[in-house]
């Protein structure tokens, strides 16, 4: 991806180029999103190359309002003869849908007049050959760890890139590159007639920053092998500690939650709850756009609002929705710039690190995988199938396997303990190991 002035400014031009083109075909407003993206995906088993890809993606889309009526269309063809056949077909489709008096640009005070660079972009330049040496050195490694690592579900190596240009007819127009990097690795291991599988992934915008093939390979391994002679355990009600790898989870369902869309249907377990408690006393969390190289940091949100920092929950109390515009002008707010999500979620933690968090739990069960999607945002109902380890005395005794976690997601917040300091970096929730009173476990 050649970011040069030329590279930018040909790119900014086709979305100039479609407004420009909606304002003739008539539209009062319009948007247009322009996303280019370039990657590199290689991926062995059994050290033999099992996939190599390569893509280059363009694609922009267009939507127009026209009396309070919208429509959007898309094309991958970039030719001016292209975009203007899209706006046009964009346009001729507001004219038919029905009128929605909460439809339109985000207001226009709101806009990104500025922001930081956020150096979301670092280029990795692998080639083939060097993906595959990679890859292969990371299952390698995995292999040499123990004789029980019997086969392997593949280790891959992806490089991306993308370019994203927004557009309004307010006259907004910005730019800016991304990249994500990653090498994974996922294996199996058996012993008698047990066999298991777990992975591990590192991921960074910056390829300097991802862990080394032969420490990600040795993870996987160690985890897949930790997992051998599973046991099941009686249904009972115990404490229950996510690990950091599945902890995020929790909080993207209290997201969703707290979302515009699950608001104005009034289709949340949440509903009417900003300003009143729903976490513990010591509960902070935050949202964090703007740290630098982050996962999910973001200039401005997919409708061109300036992203900032802001306090999701304060001393367990709700003091914030996730809006964009649209959910926004229903629930006669003001937009919270989350159009196209949430950018980094910090939940504050203790000083507990993840022995001291099993230490706090005593005896219960630690969760580190999750399975089904049991979970009703309407009621909070919330099931999942499950696997992890038996702890007593704080200290992990036995893998469990075949299991199912119940409980309700408004009193499993209500009922965390503790947040440990393990937080995973990897993803766009940072938490850590996390803490539940009590939750009901069923087991034989």
């Amino acid at each position: 991806m050649r970011l040069n002035k030329k590279y930018i400014s040909e790119n900014e031009g086709y979305v100039e180029f479609a407004l420009k083109a909606a304002k003739r075909f008539g539209a009062g407003q319009a948007e247009v999103a322009l996303s280019i993206d370039d990657g590199l995906s290689v991926s062995v088993r059994n050290q033999d190359i099992e996939t190599l890809e390569y893509h280059q993606d363009k694609g922009l889309a267009v939507t127009v309002f026209i009396n309070q009526c919208s429509g959007s269309a898309s094309t991958s063809d970039l030719s001016e003869k292209a975009i203007k056949q899209t706006v046009k077909i964009a346009t001729e489709i507001a004219r038919f849908t029905a009128k929605d008096e909460y439809s339109g640009l985000a207001n226009e005070g709101d806009l990104a007049s500025d922001y930081p660079d956020l150096n979301l972009h670092s280029a990795w330049g692998v080639d083939v050959d060097e993906a595959v040496e990679l890859a292969l050195a990371c299952e390698k490694a995995a292999f040499k760890v123990d004789k029980r690592i019997v086969n392997s579900e593949g280790a891959t190596v992806s490089s991306h890139e993308s370019f994203q240009v927004y557009g309004n007819s307010y006259g907004f127009l910005a730019s800016y590159p991304s990249s994500q990097h990653s090498l994974g690795c996922s294996v199996i291991a058996s012993e008698g007639n047990g066999m298991q599988r777990d992975h591990w992934f590192t991921s960074s915008r910056e390829a300097s920053f991802l862990e080394a093939p032969v420490k990600v390979g040795k993870q996987a391994a160690k985890r897949a092998l930790a997992r051998l002679n599973a046991q099941k355990i009686s249904t009972a009600k115990v404490p229950v500690l996510f690990s950091s790898d599945v902890s995020s989870g929790l909080f993207g369902h209290f997201l969703s939650a707290i979302s515009g869309g699950n608001l104005y249907r009034k289709s949340t377990f949440l509903l009417n709850t900003l300003g009143q408690k729903v976490f513990p006393d010591w509960m902070h969390i935050i949202e964090q756009p703007h740290i630098i190289a982050g996962p999910a940091s973001r200039p401005y949100d997919s409708e061109g609002v300036k992203t900032r920092s802001r306090n999701i929950v304060e001393q367990g109390v709700l003091s914030a929705y996730v809006l964009d515009s649209y959910s926004a002008r229903k629930l006669d707010m003001q937009t919270t710039g989350n159009a196209g999500g949430i950018h980094n979620l910090i939940v504050e933690s203790g000083e507990q690190d993840f022995k001291a968090m099993l230490k706090l739990m005593d005896k219960g069960l630690l969760v580190t995988e999750l399975m089904g999607q049991g979970i009703n945002i309407v009621t909070g109902d919330y099931s999942r199938g499950a696997a992890g380890f038996w702890v007593e005395g704080g200290k992990i005794q036995y893998p469990v396997e075949e299991i199912t976690i119940a409980g309700n997601l408004k009193n499993m917040f209500e009922q965390v303990v503790a947040v440990g300091n393990d937080a995973d970096l990897r993803r766009n929730v940072r938490v850590g190991s996390v803490l539940i009173e009590e939750m009901m476990v069923s087991g034989n």
